[in-house]
C-alpha cells in the first residue's frame, strides 16, 4: 500500500489479494493538475465530493459528485479541480484482460470501448463505491471477486458502445447443489470464485446469476450463513466465541459478532450465555 500527501493532497493506493489486474486508488486533491497522460488498462472511478474536469476524446468534462468518471486503455486525458474546492475520489486501475473477459462472456468478444468519459448512473456510482470500501476494509476472496466482477458486468452491459446482452440464467440446480456443498464444507477457509465456480461446472458470472436465481443469496452471503450456523453449534457446546470465531472463518471475533448478530439479532456471547443459564 502506497501512501503520500500533505495538507490539501493526499491520495493512497493499493493492491488486493487474489484480485490480480487491479489497483486501487483514494484521493483528495486541491491544487493537483494531471498533464496530458494515457493509461495501460481502464480507469474507473467515482466523485465522493468537489468535482473533477479533464479533456478526454476531445471534449472538456466535468465530473461531479455522486458521476461515474472513466477513461479506456491508450486514449490521453488530462486531469485538475474543476472549482477551488478540489475534488476527492475513488479509482479502480483494471488491467484489459478483466473488461475483456466480462465483455466475452457477454456475448461481445474483444475489449469493450466506452465513448462517454462521465456516466450518470446513481446505481452503479454507488455500487463502485461500495465495492472500493469493501476491498478497503478487507473481504473474504468470495466477496471481492464477486463484487468486483458484478460491477463490471453492470458497467459494460449498461454503458459499453456494445454491450452485449447476459445470457440467460436458467436452473442448473446439480451446479447449485454442488456449489452449495463445496461452501459449507469450506466454510472455515477463504474459498474464491474462481474454483467455486469450477466446482459447479460453470463460468464465473453466469455461476452468480444461477445461484443467485436458486438460492435468492450470492454466494458469499450463503458462505457466512453457513459460517452463523456452524457457530450456533459450537456456542451451543460451550466454546468462547473468540475461539469460534478462529473456527469458523471468520477473520476475529467483532467480525463474528457482527455477522452473527445481523443474521440472529443477538450476540454470541448472549446467544452462549442464554443457552448456559436454562
Amino acid at each position: 500500500m502506497a501512501v503520500s500527501g500533505h495538507t490539501t493532497e493526499r491520495s493512497i493506493a493499493w493492491r488486493v489479494p487474489g484480485l490480480d489486474g487491479l489497483e486501487l486508488m483514494r484521493a483528495s486533491f486541491r491544487t493537483q493538475t494531471f498533464p496530458r497522460h494515457f493509461h495501460e488498462g481502464y480507469a474507473l472511478g467515482v466523485i465522493e465530493s468537489g468535482a473533477l474536469a479533464f479533456r478526454y476524446q476531445g471534449a472538456d468534462l466535468v465530473a461531479a459528485p455522486g458521476e461515474v468518471n472513466l477513461v479506456v486503455p491508450g486514449l490521453a486525458h488530462d486531469g485538475r479541480a474543476a472549482t477551488e474546492r478540489g475534488w476527492a475520489y475513488r479509482m479502480l486501475y483494471l488491467d484489459p484482460a478483466l473488461p475483456g473477459a466480462v465483455a466475452a462472456e457477454l456475448g461481445r468478444p474483444g475489449l469493450p470501448h466506452f465513448h462517454a468519459g462521465v456516466l450518470r448512473d446513481p446505481a452503479l456510482a454507488r455500487d463502485l463505491l461500495a465495492l472500493h470500501r469493501l476491498l478497503e476494509s478487507g473481504a473474504d476472496r468470495l466477496a471481492a471477486q464477486s463484487g468486483l466482477l458484478a460491477l463490471l458486468a453492470a458497467w459494460i452491459t449498461r454503458h459499453a458502445d456494445d454491450g452485449g446482452t447476459p445470457p440467460r440464467a436458467g436452473a442448473e440446480p446439480r451446479a447449485v447443489a454442488l456449489a452449495r456443498e463445496f461452501l459449507a464444507a469450506r466454510r472455515a477457509g477463504d474459498p474464491g470464485l474462481a474454483e467455486t465456480a469450477r466446482v459447479a461446472g460453470l463460468s464465473p458470472f453466469h455461476f452468480l446469476r444461477v445461484f443467485r436465481k436458486a438460492t435468492g443469496l450470492t454466494p458469499h452471503a450463503f458462505l457466512v450463513q453457513c459460517r452463523v450456523r456452524r457457530a450456533q453449534e459450537l456456542l451451543r457446546g460451550g466454546l468462547d466465541p473468540a475461539s469460534v470465531a478462529a473456527e469458523t472463518g471468520f477473520a476475529d471475533q467483532s467480525h463474528l459478532t457482527r455477522q452473527f448478530k445481523r443474521l440472529t439479532g443477538v450476540t454470541p456471547a448472549a446467544y452462549r450465555n442464554s443457552l448456559q443459564d436454562r
